[in-house]
């Protein structure tokens, strides 16, 4: 793999860090704020809806400046809006700084899965992914539980400071490293170092992306990813509230769900180019088996610890091969998948935490983000059955996950 990759994975940790270190900050905030803590967990999926809008317009955007000098742009509009947020004292300025951090990341991630897949061979793009995500698994197993650890010792602002002086660092190394070429430009001339050529134009780019295998790819990827967040932004309030353990324990529970998500895009990466359809199929149905577990074994501590490791693995696995499989079947939109990708799964990082909060002001309690979790991807894979069903009886047009076994031709 290309050394930039790994640069982009720098910056994607950062990010990665401010997209998912709410978790263990919701409560602090929640009380220094003067806000419920569904309240403050709406901070999640404001975050999730910045980025659903934000990757489609601004990938459009990105078709206009090198790659190079989106990526710096968008990183350094990240880097403001945390300053901001770690000054405000206002909750409102803090979902607004929110909204716009999440634009910028949107800008960001829609832009560098392009990159990514532009750098590697055609067949190869699930390990590029791999690679990439492997920033937010190492947000999750170091930067989401040392924030935390911030929130404890210095209270939630430093999680925010710690953030933007994480940025620095990534802005200068993508500055140096990261090839120059169009963002709208073809990414097969990135893997062979030819030359970029003019790739399609927005609306071409538009039409590729109305396929539906890819439609279906992203649907699923939605509600995967909602479970995935629903029941994570709520992780500390289980911690603390149903399982019985004391707040010292939350960064805990955090780096274990972290140690199991790079466990799980590290494996995704390997099997996704080659089967993907194996993967998806037993990786939904033990994903769906944990979260019921979790729901009914939540007052356990030791059946917590072992099953929030599991499911970050199972989480990390098949979100990260649906990313891939979503880069695969929109090889006609060099510029727009990565952005709708990044869209299409932030729905569900907007979707779960609104339901688990739902959920949490209905009066069920901090065990029934679990069960939000397991209905979700109940839903996942049941939508995925038919589809695969269906396209082994010859209806193609119901294809979403069932991929060529040569590592994802676009040709369902």
């Amino acid at each position: 793999m290309p050394f930039a990759l790994y640069l982009l994975g720098l910056a994607v940790f950062a990010q990665g860090t401010s997209e998912f270190m709410l978790s263990g900050l919701v409560p602090d905030i929640a009380r220094e704020l003067g806000v419920s803590i569904p309240s403050a967990g709406h901070l999640t999926s404001a975050f999730a809806v910045g980025m659903v809008v934000g990757a489609p317009l601004m990938a459009l955007l990105s078709r206009h400046f090198s790659r190079r000098r989106a990526l710096s742009a968008f990183l350094m509009a990240f880097l403001l809006v945390h300053v901001v947020g770690a000054l405000t004292t206002s909750f409102a300025v803090l979902l607004a700084t929110r909204v716009a951090g999440a634009l910028a990341n949107a800008g960001f991630l829609a832009v560098a899965l392009v990159t990514a897949a532009s750098m590697v061979e055609p067949n190869a793009k699930g390990r590029a992914t791999s690679v990439l995500l492997g920033g937010v698994t190492v947000a999750c197993v170091a930067g989401v539980p040392a924030g935390a650890v911030l929130g404890e010792v210095w209270g939630w602002r430093s999680a925010f400071w710690a953030v933007a002086l994480l940025s620095v660092p990534a802005v200068l190394a993508i500055a140096r490293a990261v090839p120059g070429g169009a963002a709208g430009t073809d990414g097969a001339a990135g893997a062979t170092g030819a030359q970029d050529t003019a790739g399609p134009s927005a609306l071409g780019e538009l039409r590729a992306l109305r396929g539906p295998r890819l439609l279906l790819t992203l649907l699923l990827g939605a509600l995967v990813n909602g479970a995935t967040f629903c029941t994570f932004t709520y992780l500390a309030p289980l911690v603390t509230e149903v399982t019985g353990l004391g707040s010292g324990w939350v960064p805990v529970v955090l780096a274990l769900f972290g140690i199991g998500s790079f466990v799980g895009v590290g494996l995704g990466g390997r099997v996704a180019d080659a089967r993907p359809v194996p993967l998806l199929v037993c990786g939904s149905l033990a994903l769906l088996t944990g979260w019921v577990l979790c729901a009914v074994a939540a007052g356990s501590p030791v059946a917590v610890l072992v099953l929030v490791l599991v499911q970050g693995a199972l989480s990390f696995a098949v979100g990260s091969t649906l990313i891939a499989q979503a880069l695969y079947a929109a090889t006609d939109a060099p510029t727009l998948a990565g952005g709708f990708a990044t869209a299409a799964f932030n729905v569900g990082g907007a979707l779960g935490p609104w339901c688990g909060g739902l959920a949490i002001s209905a009066g069920l309690g901090y065990r029934s983000p679990l069960w939000v979790s397991a209905l979700l991807v109940a839903a996942a894979t049941a939508i995925g059955g038919v589809s695969l069903g269906l396209s082994r009886r010859g209806h193609p047009e119901a294809v979403a996950v069932a991929v060529a076994r040569s590592g994802g031709d676009s040709s369902a």
